[in-house]
């Protein structure tokens, strides 16, 4: 069986992102961890328009969202990786989610799916994080597993070439990927 492949969904990807930031450390760490490889999406580049239900009446559903589909469908596990707006994950990521489940064909379900967040907050944008797995578990049928990572004081966490400098920040998001790849491996069995 080869090592199943890990698609990071980064919920923000602004300079100086710290969801960003940790994305690319758990998709650089994922090799070491149970998965043949990671990519990281750009859902910027997908240049979605604001969720508008006479727009999508109009137009129908644009066709970059498929390219969402279709990057997802590809990969056997899903990482997303929130920041915190407000107490809530960023525009950027509900609006692509939100186009994402218009498609009349739901290619999600039990897609094994891992949660982190970010924030300088010391809860680490924790509330973000459960609205989050609330979100994708009910519109998507993702299984969502229980283990999850909110990265505390972020604006502290990276050192100047973007590296995760905590200990303990790493090994929380090790345990997440390795319990990512191997509930991927159980559900290919």
């Amino acid at each position: 069986m080869n090592a199943p492949q890990l698609l990071v969904l980064p919920g923000s990807l602004r300079q100086g992102s710290y969801a960003h930031a940790l994305a690319r450390h758990a998709a650089a760490r994922a090799p070491q961890l149970g998965f043949g490889g990671a990519t990281v999406f750009d859902l910027r580049a997908l240049q979605l328009p604001i969720y508008d239900g006479d727009l999508e009446a109009e137009q129908g559903v644009p066709a970059a969202v498929q390219q969402l589909q279709d990057a997802i469908q590809a990969h056997q596990a899903l990482l997303i990786v929130t920041p915190e707006y407000n107490s809530y994950p960023p525009p950027l990521l509900f609006n692509s989610l939100d186009w994402l489940s218009r498609l009349s064909e739901n290619r999600t379900a039990m897609k094994p799916t891992a949660l982190m967040s970010s924030s300088p907050g010391q809860y680490g944008g924790l509330r973000a994080l459960n609205q989050l797995r609330l979100f994708v578990q009910g519109n998507f049928q993702m299984l969502v597993q229980p283990q999850q990572f909110a990265l505390g004081r972020a604006d502290q966490a990276f050192d100047a070439q973007g590296q995760l400098q905590d200990a303990r920040a790493q090994k929380a998001v090790d345990g997440v990927l390795q319990a990512l790849a191997a509930l991927t491996n159980q559900l290919a069995r």
